[in-house]
């Protein structure tokens, strides 16, 4: 794998380091849950002890990990995923969709999320979502073909 590798690696950063940031978010506690813009009613769970707050950035995190999987697995460095061509568009849409939410006139009628915390992660998700869009189409070509049954049989 040799094109678009850069690109693919360079977005499994980036969902790696949007992964530690949910995790430590749920170590700094509720104070982290509104800097980073989770809003009131979360942060507020958190004071409280619910679990919920913890799980759901958790999850977040988890997703973000197999997302960062198969960005290093399309560079080749770990071993292939199933459905890899698909993981990555279905990815890249769903970073591009978050990330262009900026332009949608109701992203900024949320009460429980401030405007700034609306603006700035969109963009950096539109970044990220871009990353993924330039890594896949560069390496499309070089992108395995076979589907999951032959993936798992080897």
């Amino acid at each position: 794998m040799t094109r678009g590798r850069a690109w693919l690696v360079a977005a499994g950063c980036m969902s790696l380091a949007g992964a530690a940031v949910h995790l430590a978010t749920i170590v700094g506690g509720p104070d982290w849950y509104r800097f980073f813009g989770a809003g009131e009613p979360i942060a507020r769970a958190a004071e409280r002890g619910s679990p919920v707050p913890a799980l759901m950035t958790t999850g977040i995190a988890a997703v973000l990990g197999i997302w960062a999987a198969y960005a290093f697995s399309a560079a080749g460095f770990i071993r292939r995923l199933p459905l890899l061509r698909t993981a990555l568009l279905g990815i890249t849409a769903i970073y591009l969709a978050r990330g262009l939410l900026v332009f949608a006139p109701s992203a900024f009628n949320r009460p429980d999320l401030s405007s700034t915390f609306i603006l700035w992660s969109s963009v950096i998700v539109l970044g990220m979502g871009l990353t993924y869009a330039i890594a896949t189409a560069l390496a499309w070509p070089e992108l395995p073909r076979r589907g999951l049954v032959a993936t798992v049989a080897g």
